[in-house]
């Protein structure tokens, strides 16, 4: 058992020694500014507005669906989705 103490103790004091220099350097003393600075190019970055999906399933259980978004990309991108996840290619 103390032997289990004794590895325990050498072990700790060896890991706080090696950690002291780093906490105690002259590096660790100087104050630390941050300068902070407004960019109007990223201010008016506006996000993108999702896909709007409207699925319908009509009287033989098949599904219609109607995208809305503003990019195109995005349109084709998630009725290639639906059409993956519905199986219907």
């Amino acid at each position: 058992m103390s032997y289990k103490l004794l590895i325990l103790n050498l072990g700790l004091t060896l890991l706080l020694l090696s950690w002291a220099p780093h906490a105690f350097s002259a590096d660790n003393k100087k104050p630390q500014t941050f300068q902070f600075t407004k960019k109007p190019e990223i201010q008016q970055v506006k996000p993108k507005k999702p896909v709007k999906i409207k699925l319908h399933r009509n009287a033989n259980g098949e599904y219609i669906w109607d995208l809305t978004g503003d990019s195109v990309d995005e349109i084709v991108r998630a009725d290639s989705r639906l059409k993956k996840l519905l199986k219907l290619e």
